[in-house]
């Protein structure tokens, strides 16, 4: 007898397996779904409850970790909507951190050639600027920062006999202009850096006109009334209570008893 020939295992179809793919991702999906959902406790344990045969206990909602505000991202959006429309793109750029939101300005659009007078242009920017600064609240600074370049000044200047001249009237033209405005000129800090912080160390002359700037820091800290409670919190935290005291201690006794 001749033997019979094993049988294959059937393929699936093909519709099966784009199925299974599709089933995935659907199942992918629902767990990412479910992953970004939050969960009341209270809700929860109020639903359980009822299948348990207890009462719901009522549970008070507590914030343990309070949520952080990003004001200087929000000041940074602010400030690229005001000037965007007044500056060309090559004439500014916007740098945010934690503690502070940078405007860094160029002498190109900044100041007239070969002077420390402001162009009109720069001077309808620092005016949203300046309105952006008086919106402030709480406790913050603002720390303008004049840079040049190493081949600076390129021709002779009245009242300037170096770079470092140079920088210090930039910067001071830019603050006079902001106080003119309404800023209060008790927040305002005045730094030349001459050209010892360049952004591009090349000869070109193209990078080297980049180095040629004004940067304005707007230093946002802490409210008072935060840095009050984390004071307060602080204080309460190192107050020694009844357990942290030794066994052997005493209490401390007074001079009111009987001589």
């Amino acid at each position: 007898m001749a033997r019979r020939k094993k049988e294959e295992c059937k393929t699936a179809p093909a519709w099966l397996t784009s199925f299974s793919d599709l089933m995935s991702l659907l199942l992918t999906f629902f767990i990412l779904l479910y992953s970004m959902s939050t969960l009341d406790i209270t809700k929860a344990i109020k639903f359980l409850s009822y299948f348990q045969g207890e009462k719901a206990k009522s549970f008070e909602q507590i914030s343990i970790v309070k949520p952080i505000q990003i004001y200087t991202e929000d000041l940074a959006k602010k400030i690229k909507k005001l000037i965007k429309r007044l500056l060309p793109v090559y004439g500014y750029q916007i740098v945010v951190t934690q503690q502070y939101v940078m405007v860094r300005l160029f002498n190109k659009v900044l100041f007239k050639e070969n002077s420390v007078e402001l162009t009109p242009e720069a001077k309808k920017a620092l005016d949203q600027i300046a309105k952006v600064i008086k919106e402030l609240k709480g406790n913050y600074r603002v720390r303008i920062e004049g840079h040049t370049s190493k081949d600076e000044p390129t021709v002779p200047m009245k009242g300037v006999n170096d770079s470092w001249d140079l920088s210090i009237l930039r910067a001071t033209s830019v603050a006079k202009y902001l106080i003119s405005r309404g800023v209060d000129p008790r927040k305002i800090i005045v730094v030349g850096y001459d050209a010892v912080r360049p952004l591009y160390t090349w000869n070109n002359p193209i990078l080297q006109a980049r180095n040629r700037r004004v940067e304005i820091y707007l230093e946002v800290a802490v409210p008072k009334e935060e840095e009050g409670k984390k004071v307060l919190m602080k204080k309460r935290e190192e107050l020694p209570t009844k357990k942290q005291k030794g066994k052997g201690e005493e209490p401390e006794r007074t001079n009111s008893g009987k001589r």
